[in-house]
């Protein structure tokens, strides 16, 4: 089984409050994506709710790279790209770090995943 990492963030407090468009929704649907899979278990979830994606500076993406450098996380999930970062360079930095130690990334809702060769491509 693979451990599994779901992060979540909202950029204001006010998105954080809208039931669609939540950390806690786009929690929802990424438990839902994991409980289709036959070889994914929750490991943690993270939450940066009102922290810009502009830059990673967030308490809890802090914690998931530390988690992931300590070898405790197999697979990062989360329920957009840009939840994870809105900057195309700290994108492709992040993605460097998870192939580092040998981390998966899934978008759920974009089917992004760098486990397969064609999602590495992208």
């Amino acid at each position: 089984m693979k451990k599994c990492a779901v992060y979540t963030r909202v950029s204001t407090s006010m998105q954080a409050e809208v039931e669609y468009n939540s950390c806690e929704a786009q929690r929802d649907k990424i438990l839902s994506y994991i409980n289709s899979q036959e070889d994914l278990e929750l490991f943690k979830e993270y939450s940066d709710p009102g922290f810009s994606g502009s830059n990673l500076e967030r308490p809890s993406l802090t914690d998931l790279l530390r988690d992931i450098s300590e070898k405790n996380v197999d697979v990062v999930l989360t329920y957009k790209i840009d939840r994870l970062t809105r900057s195309s360079k700290d994108f492709y930095a992040l993605i460097e770090f998870f192939e580092k130690y040998g981390v998966d990334y899934v978008s759920v809702s974009e089917r992004f995943d760098t486990s397969s060769a064609s999602g590495r491509l992208l």
